[in-house]
C-alpha cells in the first residue's frame, strides 16, 4: 500500500480553516437575488462586489463568549479614563458651537455625544488607522458569509451599506468603518444610518466618516427615535439603607423617584432629587457591595445604542466626567471572584432545575439570570441583590445535592 506523508502543518490548517459550503465568489453570486430584492440595484451590487476577497482578518475577531467574564469595574478602567476625560473636553471645546447646535436642535446632552464619540473613535483619532478603519462592503460580505450568531442583522447591514453606496456620496471602496461595519466618528452601523442618518452641516450629504457634524446630528437623531427624553438625565448613583429589599432592584418595573426615597434611597454626596416624580429603576450591577443607581429611561436609550450595560454605564459616567463630574462615591468590590464559562452555564442550568429561570443556557448572567439569581437568594434569606459571583456557583451546586 501506497503512503502518503502529509506535513502537519498543513493537517493543522485543514483543520483551522473554516468549513464553507461554497466559495466566497459562489456566495457572493447567491446573494445578489436577496440584495436586490430589497432594493439594491444589480448594477450597484456587481460593481461593489466585483473581484471582492473575504478579509481574512474578521474570522478571528467575530464575538465568541469569553471564557472569563470581564467586571464592569475593570471595563470602566480601560474606557473612562484621565487621559480620555482631558481629551474628550479639549475636543468639545474646540467644537463647541457644533456640540451647542445638535444640543439645542435634538434635546440630546452634548455631553453624552461626546462621551459616545470617545468611547468609539477616540474623538475621531482612530478613523485614519487603516488597520481598524477598512471598506465595510468587504466586512460585512465577510461576516454574511462566515454566519456569526446574528447573521439576519448582519444581512442587514450589508444590504443597507449596498444602499448607502447606490445612495452615495461614497462609493464601495470609502465607505469605511470598522470591521463589523460600523461607521464614523461615533460608529453608527448602516442600517441605523440608514434610518436615522441625519445631514448636519447642511451639504446635502451624508457623511459620517469625515462630517463630523453629520456623525454627532445622526446619533443625535438616533438616540431621539429610541426614546431618549429632553432634560433628564441618564441616572444617579444612590446610597442604599441597611436591610433595603433589593427584589424592587427590577428593571422591568419602575417607580418614581419618590418611591424609593420613602425608602431611605438618597443622592450621594448630599445631593437632592430635583424631580422626584421622574420613574426610575434602582440597578445594583455589583449588587449590594458596589455602587448602586436609580436609571431614569435614558438610560435603557443608551442601551438601544449598544445592548451592553457596561457600555452604557461607561458613556453615562464618561458624560458626566466631561461635565466636571466626579468619580463614583462608592468603591467597587474588586477582589470579587467569578464564575467561569463552564460554570456560568451550571449556574444557569442549576436555576433552571429549581423552577427559577426559564432562559437559555448560554453562560450569558444578563438581568433575566441575575433576577432569578435573587430570587433563590431571597428563599435562602440573603440580600437578594442578584450579583452572581463564584460562591453564586458554590451555593447552587450545593442546593441541588
Amino acid at each position: 500500500m501506497l503512503k502518503i506523508s502529509i506535513p502537519l502543518a498543513l493537517i493543522v490548517a485543514a483543520l483551522t480553516l473554516p468549513a464553507h459550503a461554497e466559495s466566497f465568489a459562489a456566495f457572493l453570486r447567491a446573494f445578489e437575488p436577496k440584495a436586490v430584492a430589497a432594493g439594491v440595484s444589480a448594477a450597484v451590487y456587481q460593481e461593489a462586489t466585483a473581484g471582492l476577497t473575504p478579509d481574512p482578518t474578521i474570522p478571528k475577531l467575530v464575538d465568541t463568549q469569553p471564557e472569563v467574564a470581564t467586571p464592569m469595574w475593570s471595563y470602566l478602567d480601560q474606557r473612562v479614563t484621565a487621559g480620555r476625560i482631558a481629551r474628550g473636553q479639549e475636543a468639545m471645546a474646540a467644537n463647541r458651537t457644533l456640540f451647542d447646535a445638535v444640543g439645542k436642535a435634538f434635546g440630546v446632552d452634548p455631553a453624552i455625544l461626546g462621551a459616545i464619540w470617545g468611547m468609539e473613535t477616540d474623538y475621531g483619532a482612530v478613523l485614519g488607522n487603516a488597520k481598524l478603519i477598512k471598506p465595510i462592503i468587504r466586512s460585512l460580505a465577510t461576516l454574511v458569509y462566515e454566519k456569526r450568531g446574528r447573521l439576519a442583522a448582519d444581512e442587514a447591514d450589508f444590504i443597507a451599506a449596498l444602499k448607502l453606496v447606490e445612495r452615495g456620496p461614497l462609493d464601495a471602496k470609502h465607505l469605511v468603518g470598522s470591521w463589523a461595519g460600523a461607521i464614523g466618528h461615533l460608529q453608527v452601523n448602516p442600517s441605523n444610518v440608514l434610518a436615522h442618518g441625519t445631514d448636519g452641516d447642511g451639504d446635502g450629504k451624508i457623511d459620517l466618516q469625515d462630517s463630523l457634524a453629520d456623525a454627532l446630528a445622526t446619533s443625535a437623531k438616533f438616540l431621539l427615535d429610541l426614546g431618549y427624553r429632553r432634560g433628564i438625565d441618564w441616572g444617579f448613583e444612590v446610597s442604599v439603607p441597611n436591610g433595603f429589599d433589593y427584589l424592587l432592584a427590577d428593571r422591568e418595573t419602575v417607580h418614581p423617584i419618590g418611591f424609593f426615597a420613602d425608602r431611605g434611597v438618597r443622592r450621594v454626596r448630599g445631593k437632592p432629587f430635583a424631580d422626584p416624580s421622574i420613574p426610575v429603576f434602582l440597578y445594583a450591577p455589583a449588587g449590594a457591595t458596589g455602587p448602586n443607581f436609580l436609571m431614569t429611561a435614558n438610560y435603557l436609550v443608551l442601551k438601544g445604542y449598544n445592548f451592553s450595560d457596561s457600555y452604557a454605564l461607561s458613556v453615562a459616567h464618561m458624560a458626566d466626567r466631561l461635565k466636571g463630574g466626579k468619580d463614583f462615591a462608592a468603591s467597587w468590590p474588586r477582589a470579587t471572584k467569578f464564575p467561569d464559562l463552564a460554570q456560568r452555564k451550571a449556574i444557569q442550568a442549576a436555576l433552571i432545575k429549581l423552577g427559577l429561570y426559564q432562559g437559555v443556557v448560554d453562560g450569558r448572567l444578563g438581568p433575566v439570570t441575575q433576577a432569578a439569581y435573587a430570587k433563590f437568594q431571597a428563599s435562602r434569606g440573603e440580600v437578594a441583590d442578584g450579583f452572581i459571583t463564584l460562591d453564586a456557583y458554590t451555593e447552587l451546586t450545593a442546593a441541588l445535592r
